[in-house]
């Protein structure tokens, strides 16, 4: 059956099937040198997306720090301590505990009542290639929470289903689609032996497009 019958025959565009699904939303990062835009994977990967735009929403990654920049391997953010550029508790930070976020399909989820962590979510085999957005952890079951590293290059011994080159497994859930120039220009900051960056890398808002 027709589902446009309804409508006039000139205005066929107005009518949308039922199966049409909304375009995956976009982030734009505006960090102290220039800002980017990653595509968030809300429709493949909806609960690790899910928690990631619910941080977005809130505020948490403002004012937040890169703790941790590696030349052609990773840049890596999200963790709440590294509100101060150089807290030697950079990297150990998470989500609210307790916190929630909802899936698109309606589903609560109820981050861990210790660090904040959120169940890994293992099902599409997205590799980590130059410019995905994935998933840090301690490498522990559950561990990921608000952390998350943008890969510089093909970093393919992080995929999670790639246990034949190493024990990581950190899962993409989205990609820059803009400004992968200032992600090669965090790249190439001069950083300590800590790999943290000598002058700061600030975050100073993430936004929902």
């Amino acid at each position: 059956e027709n589902a446009c019958k309804h409508q006039t025959t000139s205005l066929p565009k107005l009518c949308s099937t039922p199966t049409a699904t909304m375009p995956n939303p976009t982030v734009t990062l505006n960090t102290s040198m220039g800002s980017f835009v990653v595509e968030v994977y809300l429709d493949t990967m909806p609960i690790t997306a899910s928690s990631f735009l619910d941080l977005v929403k809130s505020g948490f990654y403002d004012g937040v720090h890169f703790h941790r920049v590696i030349q052609n391997f990773m840049l890596q953010f999200g963790c709440p301590y590294a509100k101060d550029a150089k807290s030697q508790r950079a990297g150990t930070g998470g989500p609210p505990p307790n916190s929630k976020f909802t899936t698109p399909d309606g589903k609560s989820y109820t981050r861990d009542a210790k660090e904040g962590c959120i169940p890994d979510e293992f099902t599409q085999k997205f590799s980590n290639e130059p410019g995905t957005l994935s998933m840090a952890n301690t490498g522990a079951k559950n561990s990921g929470g608000s952390q998350f590293f943008v890969n510089t290059v093909h970093n393919d011994f992080l995929d999670w289903w790639r246990t034949d080159l190493s024990e990581s497994q950190h899962p993409v859930f989205g990609k820059v689609v803009s400004g992968m120039d200032v992600v090669k220009k965090i790249e190439s900051t001069p950083c300590d032996s800590n790999d943290n960056p000598r002058t700061p890398v600030k975050m100073i808002s993430a936004k929902i497009n």
